[in-house]
């Protein structure tokens, strides 16, 4: 199984950026042929999904309150993936996982729901400042 670390987060103003990473360890051999996806949570309210990535990095979904605003993408030869977050609001304060897929080469065609992911990270605060 893979441990996944997330990092990048932070404190930042409303319209700023921030690019979250996501690194794999453990068995990473097969990190490649696995969707990778951000959710995030913040206080008080369920886990939602934000964005996702298939394994080829050549499909990619988002919750439609970060569309044109947030850039999932990866980077199979380091196990990593990256969330870049632009023009933050202050309602985009949370705490943000990264997730593994259960399957292996799953076929992308939007967004996957909590149940989907097998691996998650312990998260990364992101603050927004209004």
């Amino acid at each position: 199984q893979v441990q996944l670390l997330e990092s990048g987060g932070g404190l930042v103003q409303a319209g700023e950026s921030l690019t979250l990473t996501c690194a794999a360890s453990g068995h990473t051999g097969t990190f490649s042929l696995y969707a990778m996806a951000w959710f995030r949570q913040a206080p008080g309210k369920e886990r939602e999904f934000v964005a996702i990535i298939n394994w080829r990095g050549s499909s990619m979904f988002y919750a439609d309150s970060v569309k044109g605003r947030f850039t999932i993408s990866r980077d199979n030869w380091k196990n990593t993936v990256y969330l870049q977050m632009a023009a933050l609001k202050p309602e985009d304060t949370a705490i943000y996982y990264c997730a593994a897929d259960r399957n292996m080469q799953r076929a992308v065609t939007g967004p996957l729901g909590f149940f989907d992911f097998g691996s998650w990270g312990q998260g990364t605060q992101v603050t927004v400042s209004s």
